[in-house]
């Protein structure tokens, strides 16, 4: 990874699957984005929360079933650990699994690099949900 001064703004993601339900339809996507330089995948796993609520960590292979996930074989930098899979997992409902991805925004790199550079802080981030947007969007008129 780069020195601290030029990297991007770091998120991470918990996307639940009902059910253990994974179509595979946006793991395609997220490669695109990687190989594009848009978006940097540091850490990938996968969780399963049983429905006795223990937690249970899982392999690409467990994963993939019909999926072919070899591309992300590797995308472990040992960010994610047990407590933090723990805690992702605690959001889920029973019997439903979980992506746990960690990703950098290349994009913005530049962007953040210059703002460092002048001294600029990181003071608040968030995210708006989609639903929330279209609602005031549809508000105005």
């Amino acid at each position: 990874m780069d020195s601290v001064e030029d990297v991007g703004p770091v998120d991470y993601l918990v996307i639940e699957f009902p059910g253990n339900r994974m179509t595979g339809e946006a793991f395609p996507l997220l490669v695109d984005l990687a190989e594009r330089g848009i978006v940097r995948i540091i850490d990938l796993a996968f969780v399963r929360k049983e429905t006795d609520g223990s937690v249970v960590a899982l392999e690409l292979t467990d994963v993939g079933g019909e999926i072919d996930l070899s591309v992300f074989e590797g995308a472990s930098s040992g960010v994610l650990d047990e407590t933090d899979l723990a805690e992702a997992a605690a959001a889920l409902e029973p019997g439903n699994s979980a992506a746990v991805l960690v990703y950098e925004n290349l994009w913005a790199a530049p962007l953040a690099a210059a703002l460092r550079r002048s001294g600029a802080q990181l003071v608040a981030s968030g995210r708006i949900p989609v639903q929330a947007l279209l609602a005031a969007l549809d508000a105005t008129e």
